[in-house]
């Protein structure tokens, strides 16, 4: 229903920020990442929005990235994850740390959220894996903003094209990269990095 708002911080909190828009001030339930990244009154921001709806409630969920949108739709879709803990676990890591967690297999750093157990750990990394895993380049680069964040998008996108045409599988290659990006300025630096770690 609602793609994103824009309009003026006008009070936020531990999880929350309230947006006013048009007159209308929205409240957004938000995880604490977004909090830190749009907390401030008055500032004029772009929230992306969700609308969740039950027989009971209608709450509007806020996120600072699409990005950051696109990791809380993934994770709601496995079983036992509502909205909440969803954002409360998009607020124990950024996007880019919590895609690198799923896509390696990271159950201890997942169960470490407050109100995930070790069997929705497990059911995240098993539901999510794969698909996160193919949409690596844009989870690794979530952290960044503005040219940066597309030169990083390019070069890690490139990394894994590479390595894929090598033979390594594309849920492999992104854990790789995602562990060797901060080192590499080049793409031929980030594949270089990579190969050098599957030879050892």
């Amino acid at each position: 229903m609602y793609a994103y708002i824009v309009g003026k911080v006008d009070t936020f909190g531990d999880g929350y920020l309230v947006v006013e828009a048009a007159g209308v001030g929205y409240l957004l339930n938000v995880s604490n990442y977004t909090v830190s990244k749009l907390g401030r009154a008055g500032q004029t921001v772009k929230v992306y929005t969700y609308l969740a709806v039950r027989e009971d409630d209608m709450s509007l969920y806020g996120f600072w990235s699409e990005e950051e949108k696109q990791m809380f739709l993934r994770l709601i879709t496995v079983s036992g994850v509502g909205p909440k803990m969803a954002i409360g676990i998009l607020s124990a890591a950024d996007v880019s740390t919590l895609a690198t967690s799923i896509v390696s297999g990271d159950t201890k750093t997942l169960a470490k959220v407050k109100g995930i157990g070790k069997k929705t750990a497990e059911r995240i990394v098993v539901e999510l894996k794969e698909s996160i895993g193919e949409d690596g380049a844009s989870f690794l680069s979530a952290g960044s903003m503005g040219g940066a964040a597309l030169e990083s998008d390019t070069m890690i996108e490139e990394a894994l094209e590479v390595l894929t045409t090598l033979g390594v599988s594309r849920t492999d290659a992104y854990t790789l990269v995602a562990a060797a990006r901060k080192d590499a300025k080049t793409v031929n630096d980030l594949v270089m990095t990579v190969l050098k770690r599957l030879d050892k």
